[in-house]
């Protein structure tokens, strides 16, 4: 799987806004993602929330509670820059750095790591954020946007 450019991710996020986010859009949306990782049989833990309230969680075999541990800090990379944690690593690496050397945030809380996605509602901006771990990172990233396009598709 070959990582996407920075132009390549703003250009999704922009493509992945909603025009709703319910309670009931939550629910849909992991369970599409549940479904997506049982067909890949995929060892993920997955996370939807609207702020701060978690709205869904699913872990499926093969998952542990260190995946817990990564979509926290992947979901705090998405809560203070409003982009997927793909893309904010992408860029730290684009202009020759890295998220952990050059943000100057704990590691233990901040993770770049692709598996996290802003939820864009138009006209409202981010309203929350949905999180998968247990892949390589750009295999999580690859499994949420599937999930948003599903979701999209049947909006």
């Amino acid at each position: 799987m070959t990582a996407p450019t920075v132009a390549e991710l703003v250009e999704q996020q922009a493509r992945l806004t909603l025009p709703r986010f319910t309670h009931d859009d939550a629910w849909r949306l992991g369970t599409v993602l549940v479904d997506l990782a049982r067909e890949r049989n995929a060892p993920v833990a997955i996370d939807v929330r609207r702020g701060p309230q978690q709205l869904f969680h699913a872990a499926l075999p093969g998952s542990s509670a260190d995946n817990d541990a990564w979509i926290d800090r992947k979901r705090r990379v998405v809560e203070r820059y409003a982009e997927s944690s793909l893309l904010v690593g992408t860029r730290f690496r684009a202009k020759g750095g890295s998220f952990d050397a050059d943000s100057r945030l704990d590691r233990d809380r901040y993770a770049a790591h692709g598996g996290s996605f802003p939820i864009t509602v138009a006209g409202a901006g981010v309203v929350g954020s949905v999180t998968v771990s247990g892949l390589p990172q750009l295999e999580d990233h690859a499994l949420v946007v599937a999930g948003l396009e599903r979701l999209l598709a049947g909006a």
